[in-house]
């Protein structure tokens, strides 16, 4: 059986990807579906590669009972264009930096975070890093109404599928 591979996607890969890394695993591991999705982030620069998560993402996400303690900051790399099947952009500048480095053929990949929610109205998911505590709170809420319409989505066109329930 075919795992869905999905990787999210912000800057620096310590605030946001991170954040929706744990809040996606999270829910699908609620919807008993770890052995089928396969979860990663990573960040479209290297600048904190290696590092953990930023304290103020871990806190927030705690608050939530989301551990993001595992987790270390990479940069996206050129097989992971070929490797996922979803590659969640968190904003508009790391979407273009992504569609700028995809090979041909592979940009169908390529989505930011907030297409899976249209109720929220918004394009990009804002970088907290430079704000204050709310804004991580505020990234959180974003990536939690986010990754809910991802694991939607996925369930609906990408695991029925494979159980022959729908056709593409």
């Amino acid at each position: 059986m075919k795992r869905i591979k999905v990787l999210f996607v912000c800057l620096g890969n310590i605030c946001r990807s991170p954040t929706a890394e744990g809040v996606f695993r999270a829910l699908v591991e609620k919807k008993g579906l770890g052995d089928r999705i396969e979860i990663d982030s990573a960040g479209t620069s290297g600048w904190h590669q290696g590092e953990l998560p930023d304290p103020r993402s871990r806190e927030e996400a705690l608050l939530h009972d989301v551990d993001l303690s595992d987790q270390r900051s990479r940069a996206v790399i050129p097989g992971d264009y070929t490797r996922f099947d979803y590659i969640c952009a968190m904003d508009s500048s790391n979407l273009r930096e992504l569609k700028r480095n995809c090979p041909s053929g592979h940009g169908g990949r390529l989505y930011r975070l907030t297409d899976f929610a249209p109720e929220l109205e918004i394009q990009d998911v804002p970088d907290p890093y430079y704000g204050g505590d709310d804004g991580f709170a505020n990234v959180y809420r974003i990536v939690e109404v986010s990754a809910t319409g991802l694991l939607a989505h996925i369930q609906a066109h990408d695991l029925a599928c494979a159980e022959g329930q729908i056709t593409r």
